[in-house]
């Protein structure tokens, strides 16, 4: 499949938006950026020399990541300050030379992330400059993670919960079954989650695993997901008490003609030990999505050296809700939910 111009007057290629089977476009995307963009060819040689360790709780497994390359991604500076005296780097007009864009339908594009964390690892960012809001763009993670199944899984991440352009709305694709919680959701279900709902079209778990908190959705019925998506947003604003975006990092995946929506619910952004002036104390963990989906990424080896059982678990405790709080939004959720599928059935 030949590269195509964006404009004539614009020498950086893409593929045209009626590519349909947008999984082997961004496939075939992320080989040519690995030969025609330095940045990129050294961005995924850098994954050759990560360092990897494993540690076992109760109920899952979190993989430890030492990755000298993402260091710029976990250390940005994402205060309101810092973004408006910087170029966004989602922006079309400030991409490199070098990079290519896959048009995504009419609104994003689909960009190889050069700074990998995955084998094939992927940015989605709007065409608009507008800022990260899931409750906005819910319906377009969804078409994302549909249209680029079976290879890969779509996550976002809050614009207070790692993501390090929070002012240009973007989702990222990672290779699917990389993250822990890919292979280990079902079994958490199955044994420890609380069935809220559970009809022909969708399913709600709360999973409390000792470790995360989070929400899946389960549904064959693109409006029916949206619509208990739609449900928790609003139930999770009212009992956090958050006036803006509730606090969130969302997994999404499509497989067996049925999205599974994992979302994990925030109260803090980073831990205190981020901020530690001590470098013996400070630990450079910044958790988003794939760090809390079972991968924590550490760009520094005296910080992969040190983590311990116990420090994850303090971080994760630190940045989760409290039970409390967890427990307020399923007596809520699930009574919100019945009143509406019972309206509907």
């Amino acid at each position: 499949m030949e590269s195509k111009k964006l404009s004539e007057t614009k020498p950086r290629k893409a593929w045209l938006k009626e590519e349909i089977n947008y999984c082997e476009a961004a496939k075939t995307l992320i080989r040519e950026q690995k030969v025609n963009w330095e940045q990129c060819k050294n961005g995924y040689a850098t994954l050759d020399s990560v360092q990897v360790k494993t540690f076992q709780f109760e109920n899952c497994s979190i993989k430890v990541q030492f990755n000298p390359g993402r260091l710029i991604s976990t250390s940005a500076k994402v205060d309101a300050k810092s973004i408006t005296e910087r170029k966004c780097f989602l922006c079309k007009a400030n991409l490199p030379e070098a990079q290519q864009a896959l048009e995504y339908k009419d609104d994003f594009i689909i960009l190889v992330n050069p700074f990998p964390i995955f084998p094939e690892h992927f940015t989605l960012p709007s065409l608009h400059h507008v800022n990260q809001n899931i409750e906005k763009s819910f319906s377009a993670l969804l078409d994302f993670s549909k249209d680029l199944s079976p290879y890969f899984t779509v996550f976002y991440n809050g614009p207070t919960c790692g993501a390090s352009a929070p002012d240009h709305l973007h989702f990222q694709a990672g290779t699917k079954n990389f993250m822990t919680i890919d292979n280990e959701y079902e079994s958490l279900r199955n044994r420890i989650g609380e069935k809220l709902l559970e009809s022909n079209s969708v399913s709600v778990f709360p999973i409390d695993d000792g470790l995360r908190k989070m929400l899946s959705i389960e549904g064959e019925v693109k409006s029916e997901v949206e619509k208990v998506f739609q449900i928790f947003h609003s139930v999770l604003k009212e009992v956090s008490g958050q006036t803006e975006e509730p606090m969130m990092n969302v997994v999404a995946s499509y497989q067996n003609e049925k999205w599974r929506i994992l979302i994990f619910i925030r109260k803090k952004h980073r831990p205190d030990v981020f901020f530690e002036v001590d470098e013996v104390k400070r630990l450079l963990l910044s958790p988003a999505a794939v760090d809390i989906g079972g991968v924590c990424i550490l760009p520094r080896e005296e910080d992969f050296e040190k983590l311990t059982v116990e420090k994850l678990q303090d971080v994760f405790s630190e940045v989760f809700i409290d039970e409390s709080v967890f427990r307020k939004l399923k007596i809520k959720l699930k009574n919100d939910l019945g009143n509406i599928f019972n309206l509907d059935s």
